[in-house]
């Protein structure tokens, strides 16, 4: 194990999460492939290994600090560009049902090409705007936990990835800076769409130090017939 492994390990035993060879092998197989193909095509802007390891996958299994994901079966990543965080949570709990969610069909090719050659199976690769895949019944009020992360405001995020969650279900907003002003916004959102936020917690990169947010909503009864509207109309005409 080298530096960089060590150091994801220490950051996530405080919270009883550990990492297997087999799982350090399929992360650092993901940079690799990562790094290949955003020669090619814009997945992200960050590629060098160390920083992967601390703001993709370490970002991304944050999620794991305040979501049990023993107890999720099914996960829906709306909009997961380049996987995250997804995939990372899915490596590391394997026993996920992962459906990830695009609307460029490149991303999703990168995505199935992934998963393949990490060896991951139960892992559905969408192309589809949410706002259309969330009418299918396959998709529509099924998943125990729905995810984005930096794709859109709350108020838009709500409408999104809502009507993917099961009632009883969780739809974790994984955003960057202090987002009290995106919540306020979007509280009538969370009334038409039968939700409710239950926190909002804070935390930082343990080495750049910037200021991450989960906030975390509880999908209380299913979706009403008249949402997610017609594809684009979140983004022109958010509810507020």
């Amino acid at each position: 194990m080298d530096q960089i492994q060590q150091q994801l390990l220490d950051w996530l035993a405080p919270h009883g999460i550990s990492v297997t060879e087999r799982q350090f092998e399929q992360l650092d197989q993901y940079v690799e492939i990562l790094a290949d193909w955003n020669e090619r095509m814009n997945l992200t802007g960050i590629t060098e290994r160390a920083a992967v390891y601390e703001k993709h996958f370490y970002d991304s299994l944050t999620l794991a600090f305040y979501v049990p994901m023993n107890k999720i079966n099914t996960m829906i990543d709306v909009g997961s560009g380049a996987g995250f965080p997804g995939i990372p949570l899915k490596i590391l709990f394997p026993h996920l049902k992962l459906t990830i969610i695009d609307s460029l069909n490149k991303r999703i090719g990168f995505l199935k090409h992934l998963a393949a050659e990490l060896g991951l199976e139960d892992v559905n690769c969408v192309h589809a705007r949410a706002e259309e895949a969330a009418r299918k019944p396959e998709h529509r009020d099924q998943y125990d936990l729905a995810t984005a992360r930096a794709v859109a405001r709350m108020n838009v995020l709500n409408e999104f990835c809502l009507p993917f969650v099961r009632p009883g279900g969780t739809f974790a907003a994984m955003k960057g800076n202090n987002p009290a002003e995106e919540i306020a916004e979007a509280s009538r959102s969370l009334q038409l769409l039968l939700a409710k936020r239950t926190a909002d917690h804070k935390l930082l990169l343990p080495l750049e130090q910037s200021e991450r947010h989960i906030v975390l909503v509880e999908k209380t009864g299913k979706t009403p017939k008249a949402y997610p509207r017609k594809p684009g109309t979140p983004m022109k005409e958010p509810l507020v």
